[in-house]
């Protein structure tokens, strides 16, 4: 038992240092070869800060445990809704700006409908997965589309061309750390999903319930301090653009790859409580966003303490599915 909950502390350590080291690693050598700042924020940096969750649930995937793919994928979306927006909410009120009401929660919105839709027979089969992926491979060549042809920001998450070339890096110091990281983000995977299921095994707990919550809080570090950075900048755009990027990210390519490497059985839970409560976090974005008389732009403190009590509330009722019926 220590020795998986020392697995999970030191795998989502190395996880998030990975991660990051990979994203560096890679950007740079993008630039290197020449792919363009904007294509680098888009698709390099908006992969790498879901890659942890990405990993995660590919791992849990093909090793048969489809409740700890499905929870890492929706719990992080719940954590980053309801945890990281309200904590950062309360930190410094956030300004949302209208193109985000108008485009990039209604979008989330649809893709979390068509993600339940799926849920519906009980099985995440292989062309659900595909499917998912394709409509992320839409969603993705459109937000490149839109921003080359300077139309719209990026929906998914990406950094600015200032964030990406602050840094320079020399070819082969990126070459390094773009294969250390790759070699680590899986290493650390495959180390946090065998103490995650061990824990859940040796506690009788649902592999389901691990990933809805310790795996989850885990793997959405990285989104956790990229908004409390942002919050320090006054760049209300990048929390809200990382966390609807993630929340993109999450609902089709995690789940969809999940899927597609081992069909996955849904517990009828997760559809009428992770995912409905998914879905309900998102539309209170939109609420809180546009408000009731006009367009506020502005998700207050009280905001932010309704999300974080709801994910108190929601993260105390798992547990208690744990431990009240043998109390």
């Amino acid at each position: 038992m220590l020795m998986a909950i020392g697995a999970v502390i030191a795998g989502l350590i190395l996880l998030v240092w990975s991660a990051d080291k990979f994203v560096d690693g890679a950007a740079a050598t993008a630039k290197h070869l020449g792919m363009p700042t904007l294509l680098i924020g888009m698709v390099i940096i908006g992969f790498g800060t879901s890659a942890p969750e990405l990993a995660v649930s590919a791992m849990a995937a093909s090793d048969g445990n489809p409740g700890l793919a499905l929870g890492n994928g929706y719990g992080s979306n719940i954590t980053n809704i309801a945890l990281i927006v309200g904590l950062t909410a309360l930190i410094a009120p956030i300004a949302v700006h209208s193109q985000v009401i108008r485009k990039e929660l209604p979008l989330l919105v649809v893709l979390t409908l068509i993600a339940g839709a799926q849920l519906i027979d009980g099985e995440l089969s292989r062309l659900d997965g595909w499917v998912l992926l394709a409509v992320f491979a839409a969603v993705m060549g459109w937000s490149i589309y839109q921003g080359f042809q300077g139309k719209d920001n990026d929906p998914l998450g990406g950094e600015t061309e200032a964030e990406i070339i602050a840094h320079p890096m020399p070819m082969k110091t990126a070459l390094i750390w773009l294969v250390v990281g790759l070699v680590l983000l899986v290493v650390s995977s495959r180390l946090l999903v065998w103490g995650a299921v061990s824990i859940a095994q040796s506690l009788g707990v649902s592999d389901l319930v691990i990933g809805l919550t310790v795996v989850a809080i885990g793997t959405s570090l990285p989104e956790l301090a990229s908004a409390i950075a942002a919050v320090k900048k006054n760049e209300h755009d990048l929390i809200l653009g990382n966390i609807l990027g993630s929340g993109i990210f999450n609902t089709l390519a995690v789940v969809g790859l999940a899927a597609v490497i081992q069909p996955l059985s849904v517990a009828p839970e997760v559809l009428y409580r992770d995912w409905t409560l998914m879905l309900g976090l998102t539309l209170a974005l939109l609420v809180m966003g546009f408000g009731l008389t006009g367009w506020r732009k502005l998700i207050s403190r009280v905001d932010g303490t309704l999300l974080l009590t709801t994910y108190v509330a929601y993260t105390g009722y798992l547990l208690w599915t744990v431990v009240g019926p043998t109390a």
